[in-house]
């Protein structure tokens, strides 16, 4: 069962990559999330392995062993840890409104009616139900 967003553990830079390959890939082996990361120098495998071993231990992250090796799935789900990061920032930067974090975007990034409007238009896409997928053509 999944925490309340309120009480998951920060994540750690590499921690969260990690994260971010298993929500994207979905149920992947360490070797498959190393491929996946963005690092430049590359992660040494055992680094890969033990950022893993303290993502499970924190709780995000279920295996499936095949033998010596594991197969890893996030047993948080994203939208879930966005919510508890985004409570925090509002938390601890904006005095816990959305509006002064939304004034303060607009602000720095000197949006102009136009482009706010564009925002609004983005975020309001966002609530939409997604489209039905068209069904694949097996011939």
């Amino acid at each position: 069962m999944e925490p309340a967003p309120d009480s998951f553990p920060e994540l750690t830079r590499a921690e969260e990559q990690v994260m971010l390959v298993l929500w994207q890939r979905g149920p992947s082996f360490a070797k498959e999330v190393r491929a996946a990361l963005p690092a430049a120098p590359p992660l040494a495998y055992t680094t890969v392995s033990t950022i893993i071993r303290v993502l499970a231990q924190k709780g995000f992250v279920g295996h499936e062993a095949f033998g010596r090796t594991h197969r890893y799935r996030p047993l948080v789900a994203q939208d879930a840890y966005r919510e508890f990061l985004l409570g925090k920032l509002l938390g601890t930067y904006f005095g816990g409104s959305m509006g002064n974090l939304l004034g303060f975007h607009i602000r720095t990034a000197g949006l102009d009616a136009g482009q706010l409007g564009q925002l609004v238009g983005q975020a309001y896409q966002q609530l939409a139900p997604a489209p039905p997928e068209a069904p694949v053509d097996a011939r």
